[in-house]
């Protein structure tokens, strides 16, 4: 994993995600909503999650759900 966060952007924990009572996951970036999962592709992630051994490889998990949505030249508010 240490060759994947080179920059350990991923130690300031900039994603969130919550569960609604239905099953659908809302997944946050530094507290604005970037991507909705439903069905199975929730379960997937949810499952994941649960696999995850630590803080960070969560973070990367969902980092890469995310996709390619930051380049790195954007500005934080």
């Amino acid at each position: 994993m240490g060759n994947i966060d080179k920059r350990n952007r991923l130690d300031d924990t900039p994603f969130r995600y919550r569960v609604t009572k239905d099953n659908t996951i809302f997944l946050d970036y530094y507290g604005k909503q970037v991507k909705i999962l439903k069905g199975k592709e929730a379960e997937k992630f949810i499952s994941k999650m649960n696999t995850a051994e630590n803080e960070k490889e969560e973070q990367l998990i969902m980092a890469k759900l995310t996709g390619n949505f930051k380049r790195g030249n954007e500005k934080k508010s």
